[in-house]
């Protein structure tokens, strides 16, 4: 049987340089020291915010250097542990790290407690009467919309300190799932017995054209996940406890209501996006289902099913290497800044792709402050890969270009619109393999890949997005989150979207196991709404030409500038409106059409 590589054996073009951030540990021990001394200099300032808008803008200076100073000694340790969470080194940096975040938050707490305490319309004069605060606009901004919510200063400390625990059920769960989660080897059609990881499922086995194998992986992967059933339970009932919990002290309706606040979406946009999409894209899915069973000569279409290729025989291979050149010509329309910017990502050990024990499954991308991005995936050199890495690549260009012309507090958008510039890409290059392609077949497979992206976006993702909306429902009655009644909710949000068209089995229903996304608050959903904007832009790419790039280079430099909405209305989407949502659920249908018509 192939081995799976440890961490040391895996070749070093395959992974990213952490050497771009610090050069060796020990540089990473010196800064991480330094930012240990430098806290002191925010919190000479506490007590004095009421002296004056200079010194109220010096304490927000302060904080952001002293931000700028911590990200990098941050980002050096959760990106070792995300490619290796075996090591013994790496959860010892991860947990130093957690602990110093908390230490900052707590120290750092009078920040907003101290300004939200002072007498009615003082921090307004103070923008007023000085300049240097209007970088800094957005965060007194977002302060006097939360002061409602803000408890005393002595709580905003206590639940500061209490950081690294109250995010303990998404580190557990990360944990675990990079370092205990073990699967039995399995067996294709030719009885040749391969390794079984979390990554290798769902990058390479989910998809294989082989049926044995992939039926065997299922089995392999659902027993895997069972052994962990109650424990992942628990920890995704403490994780909506405890939003429940401070939503409740903090005065908010809910906590939904309090996570959506904190994205700056109103609940009628959130709502609208779970209940146009998983209503009005239905009955395109099935379609496509009842295609998939039909070429592929299924008596019945499991779980596992959903995503094996229709046309096996045409699985267009490739290597990195040609990989980056198809994703770069694809995102040229963009222009040379943004051009330059993949081009160096691609080249320069910005990715790691490698498939090692005790790497964390799945793609994300960290742009490192005052670094560049990293992007860590599984390369499994199918083309498919291409799509993935330009979504990363999105993540990457928009942290660029916001950081190069944003100062670091206004760098980040709000998690709604965050997978906007992701999406996007995998648009625009699938786009480009259209137009440059005349071969049918290979036209058919790229219409197929995109399909495969608003299935992952706006069926997956937002089938785990319905999940947590019914279950906060659940737990703000005070109903228990156990095993039983997670599996059973997402059962039944299964059946609903596939109808007879899917066997919802054990394996099904445990597909909560399988996201961490449920750990980052309301997240799964933000990929529906990315690619609702993505989906808008990109038509308007093709159809306006430079205008249209020229209002999305626009929206990527200005960051967190803007609330959410108002970025993509500066990119010419009104999200505010359901129209945008039913156009992005139409493009599905007409692929669909496309796709059923050539077989």
């Amino acid at each position: 049987m192939q081995k799976r590589l440890t961490r040391a054996e895996v070749p070093v073009e395959m992974t990213w340089d952490l050497t771009h951030i610090f050069p060796t540990p020990e540089a990473w021990e010196a800064a991480f020291a330094a930012v240990e001394g430098g806290i002191a200099s925010v919190t000479r300032y506490r007590g004095t915010l009421g002296q004056g808008a200079t010194t109220f803008l010096a304490c927000l200076e302060a904080e952001e250097e002293l931000r700028k100073r911590f990200i990098p000694v941050m980002s050096y340790a959760s990106l070792g542990l995300a490619t290796d969470g075996t090591s013994a080194a790496n959860q010892v940096a991860a947990g130093r790290v957690g602990a110093l975040m908390a230490r900052l938050q707590a120290e750092t707490s009078f920040i907003r407690t101290e300004p939200l305490a002072l007498p009615e319309g003082t921090l307004e004069r103070y923008m007023a009467a000085e300049p240097g605060l209007e970088p800094f606009r957005r965060t007194i901004e977002r302060m006097l919309e939360e002061k409602p919510h803000i408890l005393g200063a002595e709580t905003e400390v206590a639940l500061a300190a209490l950081g690294e625990v109250l995010d303990a059920p998404g580190m557990i769960y990360n944990r675990s799932k990079a370092s205990d989660l073990a699967f039995d080897p399995v067996t294709d059609k030719n009885g040749t017995v391969l390794p079984m990881s979390f990554p290798g499922y769902e990058g390479r086995y989910e998809r294989s054209a082989d049926a044995i194998l992939r039926r065997h992986a299922y089995a392999s992967f659902t027993k895997g996940l069972k052994a962990y059933k109650n424990t992942y339970a628990a920890g995704w009932a403490t994780e909506v406890k405890k939003n429940v919990v401070l939503a409740r002290l903090r005065g908010y309706r809910s906590a939904t209501h309090m996570i959506l606040s904190r994205q700056e979406v109103t609940e009628d946009v959130y709502h609208r996006l779970h209940d146009i999409i998983l209503t009005e894209l239905a009955p395109h899915m099935r379609r496509y289902t009842e295609l998939r069973k039909r070429v592929l000569g299924l008596d019945k279409l499991l779980y596992c099913d959903i995503e094996a290729p229709l046309d096996p025989e045409y699985s267009p291979e490739t290597t990195y290497e040609t990989a980056s050149e198809v994703i770069i010509q694809g995102l040229s329309v963009l222009g040379p800044e943004y051009t330059a910017i993949i081009e160096e990502g691609l080249r320069s050990r910005w990715i790691d792709r490698a498939d090692n024990v005790g790497k964390r499954s799945g793609a994300f991308c960290n742009t490192v402050y005052g670094v560049h991005p990293y992007i860590c995936m599984t390369w499994t050199g199918n083309m498919r890969n291409a799509l993935t890495l330009s979504h990363e690549l999105g993540h990457g260009g928009h942290g660029v270009l916001s950081q190069r012309y944003q100062r670091l507090s206004n760098t980040r958008a709000s998690m709604f619109f965050v997978e906007a510039p992701s999406t996007i890409n995998e648009i625009l290059v699938g786009q480009s393999i259209l137009e440059r392609s005349t071969d049918a077949r290979m036209r058919r497979w790229v219409m197929m890949q995109l399909l495969a992206t608003y299935h992952h976006n706006f069926v997956r993702h937002l089938i785990e997005g319905e999940l947590q909306r019914r279950t906060y429902v659940l737990a703000e009655k005070g109903r228990p989150l156990t095993e039983a009644t997670l599996s059973k909710i997402q059962g039944e949000i299964l059946a609903e979207f596939w109808g007879d068209t899917v066997e919802i089995d054990d394996g099904a229903r445990l597909t909560w196991m399988r996201q961490g996304h449920y750990y980052s608050g309301l997240y799964p959903y933000s990929y529906s709404a990315g690619l609702t904007v993505g989906t808008s832009v990109a038509q308007a790419i093709q159809q306006d030409g430079q205008p249209a790039v020229d209002r999305w280079l626009g929206v990527l430099k200005a960051g967190g500038t803007k609330k959410p909405l108002e970025l993509a209305k500066m990119a010419g989407v009104d999200m505010t409106k359901p129209d945008p949502i039913r156009k992005a659920v139409s493009f599905v249908g007409w692929l669909v059409d496309e796709v059923v018509k050539s077989f």
